[in-house]
Parts: C-alpha cells; sequence; structure tokens
C-alpha cells in the first residue's frame, strides 16, 4: 500500500530533464476518450424507456423524462466535484485524481448494470449520475491543469488537444453501445445492463494508461522557444483561486460559459431522439425517415465536431484571442439555433445536421477554449482550481438545458397536443436568445485589477 502511494504521489511525476513534452497529449487523451462518453448518452435513453417492455415502453417502465435527469445529475456533479477537488488536484497531482476518477467512473456503470437488472432508477442516478458524475470531474480537470503548465506558449491549442477527447468520446461511445446492446440483446433483456458492464471495465483499463503515464513538468520549467511577446497572449498576473471568485471578470466568464453551454448541452442529451422525431415516417415519408441506426450516426457525427471544434477554435484563440472567439460563437451560434426549426418545416436533413455540426463544432470550442481564457485572466499558478470552480457553471447548464428542453417538449406534445417534430421549435428559439445575452456578458470582460494580484509574502 505504501508504494502505491509513494507510487501516485506528485513528487514521482515530475518529468526528468530532456522529457518530451509531447508525451503528455495521449495521456490526457486516454482519460477524456474515455469520460466522453457521457455525450453519447442519448442511444441509451430509448431502450431504458423500454428495460421492462423490451420492444415497446411498457406499463411500469421509465419515462424518458425520467432517463434524462441521469444526463443533467452527471454533468452537475462533474462541475461539483470539479470545484469541490480543484485546490486538491493542484497539490495532490494528475495520477492521484486520474485514478480516482477512473475508479469512480467505472464503477458507475457497474452499479447502473445493477439498477437496471432490478429496475430501480435510483441506482442509474448514483451510479451514471453522483459516481460517474465525480469520475467525470476529476478526469475533466487534472490533464487541462496539467497540459496548461506544458505549454505556456499555446495554451489554447494545449487544452483543445485534452478536451477535444472528451468531445470525441461519443464518437467511439455510440457505435460501440449501440453494437454491445445488439449483441445482448435477447427477448428477455434490451442488452442495456450487458453493455454497462462492459464499458465499465473497458473504460477502467484504458483510462490506467494515462494514470501511468502522466507526467507535470519540473517547478519553474519553460520550453526552449517561446514565441515573440508580439505573437503570443501572455498569461495575466496570478491570482489565486479563493481570490479570482471575488472578481467580476470569474462571474462574466461563468455567466459565458453556462450560456454557451446551456445552448448546446440540452439538444446533445436528446440528439437520437430529436432527429428521429423531426424527420419521421409521418414528417418526411418512411422512404426518408432516419432509423435508430441512423440517428446513433448522427450523434457519432455531432461528437467528431465536437471534438474536431474543440481543437480549431481554441488553436485560433491563440492567434485572435479568446474575446474575439467567444463573440463567433455567440453571434453565428444564435443565427443557427434560429434557422434550425425552418430546417425541419423544409424536410431539409442535410441543412439540419449542417448546422447542428456547426453549433456542436463551438459548443465543443467553448470548452476548450475557457481554460485559456481563466489563464489569460488570471494566471497559471491555480488555474486548475479556478478551472474547477468555474465549471460549476456546467453544473447549471446541466440543469437548465436538458430540463428545458425534456420539459418543454412534454408540455407542448401533452399539453397543446403538438406533433412531436413541432416542439422543439420554442426551445431553439430559447437557445438563440441565450446566446445573445452570453455575447454582451462576454463584451463586458476587462483585464483583472491589479488588487487581486498574489503577492507572496515579504
Amino acid at each position: 500500500m505504501s508504494a502505491l502511494t509513494t507510487f501516485l504521489d506528485r513528487s514521482n511525476t515530475v518529468a526528468p530533464p530532456g522529457y518530451n513534452r509531447w508525451l503528455v497529449p495521449p495521456a490526457a487523451l486516454s482519460i477524456h476518450l474515455c469520460i466522453g462518453q457521457i455525450y453519447a448518452y442519448s442511444v441509451f435513453n430509448k431502450p431504458l424507456t423500454q428495460v421492462l417492455g423490451i420492444s415497446q415502453p411498457a406499463p411500469g417502465d421509465w419515462s424518458l423524462v425520467e432517463i434524462g435527469h441521469i444526463f443533467s445529475i452527471a454533468l452537475f456533479c462533474l462541475g461539483a466535484s470539479a470545484a469541490l477537488f480543484g485546490k486538491w488536484l493542484e497539490h495532490a497531482g494528475p495520477r492521484k485524481a486520474m485514478l480516482a476518477s477512473a475508479l469512480c467512473f467505472s464503477s458507475g456503470f457497474f452499479l447502473s448494470a445493477l439498477g437496471v437488472w432490478t429496475h430501480q432508477i435510483a441506482l442509474l442516478y448514483l451510479g451514471h449520475g453522483v459516481l460517474g458524475g465525480i469520475g467525470l470531474g476529476l478526469g475533466y480537470i487534472s490533464p487541462v491543469s496539467t497540459l496548461i503548465k506544458w505549454f505556456p506558449d499555446r495554451p489554447g491549442m494545449a487544452t483543445g488537444m485534452a478536451i477535444m477527447g472528451f468531445g470525441g468520446g461519443a464518437m467511439v461511445a455510440a457505435p460501440l453501445s449501440i453494437w454491445l446492446m445488439g449483441l445482448f440483446q435477447t427477448p428477455q433483456s434490451t442488452g442495456v445492463a450487458e453493455a454497462f458492464l462492459v464499458m465499465g471495465s473497458l473504460y477502467f483499463v484504458y483510462m490506467l494508461f494515462g494514470v501511468l503515464t502522466i507526467r507535470v513538468p519540473p517547478p519553474d520549467w519553460q520550453p526552449e522557444q517561446m514565441p515573440a511577446q508580439g505573437k503570443a497572449h501572455p498569461a495575466g498576473a496570478d491570482v489565486e483561486a479563493s481570490t479570482a471568485i471575488k472578481t467580476p471578470q470569474f462571474y462574466l466568464l461563468f455567466a459565458v460559459l453556462m450560456l454557451n453551454v446551456t445552448a448546446g448541452i440540452g439538444v446533445l442529451g436528446q440528439a437520437s431522439v430529436m432527429i428521429q422525431e423531426m424527420f419521421s415516417e409521418k414528417v418526411v415519408g418512411a422512404d426518408r425517415a432516419v432509423t435508430v441506426a441512423a440517428a446513433g450516426g448522427f450523434v457519432g457525427l455531432l461528437s467528431l465536431f465536437n471534438m474536431a471544434g474543440r481543437f480549431f477554435w481554441s488553436s485560433l484563440s491563440d492567434r485572435i484571442g479568446r474575446k474575439n472567439t467567444y463573440t463567433v460563437f455567440f453571434l453565428l451560434g444564435a443565427v443557427l439555433y434560429f434557422l434550425i426549426p425552418m430546417t425541419g418545416r423544409m424536410g431539409n436533413i442535410v441543412l439540419f445536421v449542417s448546422a447542428f455540426c456547426v453549433i456542436m463544432s463551438m459548443y465543443g470550442g467553448g470548452f476548450a477554449t475557457i481554460p485559456a481564457y481563466l489563464r489569460d485572466m488570471f494566471g497559471t499558478m491555480e488555474v486548475g482550481a479556478i478551472h474547477g470552480r468555474l465549471l460549476l457553471a456546467w453544473s447549471a447548464a446541466a440543469l437548465l438545458g436538458p430540463q428545458l428542453v425534456n420539459n418543454l417538449r412534454a408540455w407542448q406534445i401533452e399539453t397543446l397536443h403538438m406533433p412531436a417534430a413541432r416542439a422543439y421549435s420554442v426551445t431553439m428559439y430559447i437557445m438563440a436568445g441565450l446566446l445573445l445575452i452570453g455575447f454582451v456578458c462576454n463584451l463586458l470582460i476587462r483585464p483583472v485589477d491589479q488588487k487581486y494580484y498574489f503577492r507572496s509574502s515579504p
């Protein structure tokens, strides 16, 4: 036990002289590609509403709204655990945090499998929601904080490398989940529980690769060649995490992240169901209707753009600045959300998919750019802890976004008797409005006042 504790200690993760920093991104990606599975959770939504009926919902089966709570709880716990453990992570080091993430994330699958077998949704809330969500939070911030320290010359690109894995996790998880459920499906089982067991085991083994290979740079380490000052966006003066939350910049950035995430996460959580309803047989005809397999492909495609956008937009922010990058997110995103209901009424699935692909690229780009934005504002000293606290904005968005989509959809269908294909229009307009509010918040951000700077004791 003492040998394990020694191995996990931060002092034993410090890289030796001459260590190649490009060996660190694969360790970060091994964690983020796994925990990014949460973005493909919508492929389980329909099977989880048929656990008793198998081929269709039966009396006693869970509703789509009940299942939707799992996604919200998981992302709420992601932000809450990142905020709670962010300061600890800075001192304990990434290896301990990444191992804790692997244990929590994989255990969430095992507990959820038990919940499906016993038909107790509370176990799914506790498993994939709470336990898995804690694994998400710990696994999310530890590689990001480490990469920012390894790449002070290109912080946007560095965070994009790590966080693109989180966005791309669904690209692997969506087809894997569908294949496993099909493999284990029987007349008595939807195959969901068995798929959970296999995925929990696979993810744990893969995440261990990151635990074993992660390294942190020595104190005051700098790359051999730093870019000219005029070509780089220098880090802000160091601000302690406890002080950062007293600044107006922190709360404006909180609003910026929350509004950008809310506008994307609600749709992402129901992507599979939404495209099937907006392009069903009743709407576009049997020959053009979106099948379950095609909907799974749509989720995977969104994951691809979510992943690519994280690297593209965050790298671009190193050139044009974080504020300008978010300006593009908010203005272009608002226009696209406003146009989406029109694509549905036209029955134009190509325009519908294209619009969401761009939206998801900016959604992912917002996550990847925000750590570099924080570094520009508050320095690198405790950027991991500050990032963890800011991720409470993700928690708030996780509660607001999916519930807005799920409950507004259910209300319009059940109370107004609106066709399912049209039940998303109002939601899209609300999302566009939220992005315009985020645009205003971003415009108000100014450099941090010197009174908040960290000053070491004489």
